[in-house]
């Protein structure tokens, strides 16, 4: 499988898992770690993706491979998590990077500078 074929794959993964998020939104706390989270509010959702990030960092720093992917893949949820909440489509987020495709990082927070 080429490198193309292999991110549509990762990026419809992350976008089932979404959607299976999506779905626990409303559902009982008590059934799901996933309606435990939406049902503490945004401001627990948001503090639980900050730990995730942390962890991911510390991993990457202190610890090997296995475990940065294993952090890496919890904060991606809590992030989908988070999304869910807001009501933001993964789709809206791959458009903003596809917007920024081929664009410096420079260049692009500069923009965001001059737009504030």
């Amino acid at each position: 499988m080429n490198g193309r074929n292999m991110m549509s794959k990762n990026v419809n993964i992350l976008c089932e898992l979404y959607d299976v998020i999506a779905m626990r939104k409303g559902a009982d706390p008590k059934s799901s770690f996933t309606a435990s989270l939406f049902s503490n509010g945004t401001n627990k959702i948001a503090q639980k993706l900050g730990e995730e990030a942390v962890e991911t960092a510390i991993a990457a720093v202190a610890e090997g491979k296995h475990e940065t992917i294993s952090e890496s893949a919890d904060l991606l949820y809590c992030l989908l998590v988070l999304w869910a909440d807001k009501g933001i489509k993964p789709d809206e987020v791959w458009e903003r990077l596809a917007e920024r495709s081929g664009i410096s990082g420079i260049t692009e927070k500069e923009s965001r500078k001059k737009s504030v």
